[in-house]
């Protein structure tokens, strides 16, 4: 991996890509699967994969979902062709043995204090979420993530009786430019980086 992108792949995931609030377009299951087969090859603490994405699509499961979202983003959600929770499983040492094989990585997390696992699930189901979003972007969709909702009431309709605990969701589809703000400012290097 020597080459830098060409101007239009960075354009279209970073430079002119933006947080979408309206959302049109149908995206099958084939595109579904190729965006998570993008998003787990993405890098995670001992290659965890602590997150797991539940793909909302159909009237009964936005159904389930609509109680748990605030009131200014019910209707966005509502209308977005999918909204994938990504949720974080406290249990993701279970999977270490296939994961991460070359080392008895489980022993390093099973019985560890809870802060520790929810630490090292939320920030890994974090990393992935924002794999997701680039990813959806490489493959042509807008994405427009939030976490404005009631945690709770999306675990006990979509992770009930499970080690899984929601983290982040994501509208996807195609996103209207047309009802979008003017991008807001970002610090500038010097404001938020430093070179030593």
């Amino acid at each position: 991996m020597t080459d830098t992108l060409p101007d239009a792949a960075l354009d279209q995931i970073f430079r002119t890509a933006r947080t979408h609030n309206a959302f049109s377009g149908q995206i099958d299951d084939a595109t579904l699967r190729s965006l998570y087969d993008l998003v787990k090859l993405g890098p995670t603490e001992a290659n965890a994969c602590p997150a797991r994405f539940v793909f909302v699509r159909s009237r009964e499961a936005k159904e389930r979902l609509g109680p748990a979202l605030s009131e200014g983003n019910f209707e966005k959600t509502m209308a977005a062709p999918v909204t994938v929770i990504v949720g974080h499983d406290l249990r993701f040492y279970d999977k270490l043995p296939l994961l991460f094989p070359h080392a008895d990585a489980k022993s390093w997390f099973e019985g560890s204090p809870d802060e520790r696992l929810q630490r090292v699930a939320l920030r890994g189901s974090s990393m992935q979420t924002a794999y997701l979003i680039v990813a959806a972007r490489a493959l042509g969709l807008d994405a427009g993530p939030m976490t404005g909702f009631d945690n709770d009431k999306v675990d006990a309709a979509f992770f009930p009786g499970t080690a899984v605990r929601s983290n982040i969701l994501v509208n996807l589809g195609r996103g209207d430019a047309s009802v979008l703000y003017p991008r807001s400012p970002r610090l500038s290097f010097d404001e938020a980086a430093r070179i030593e």
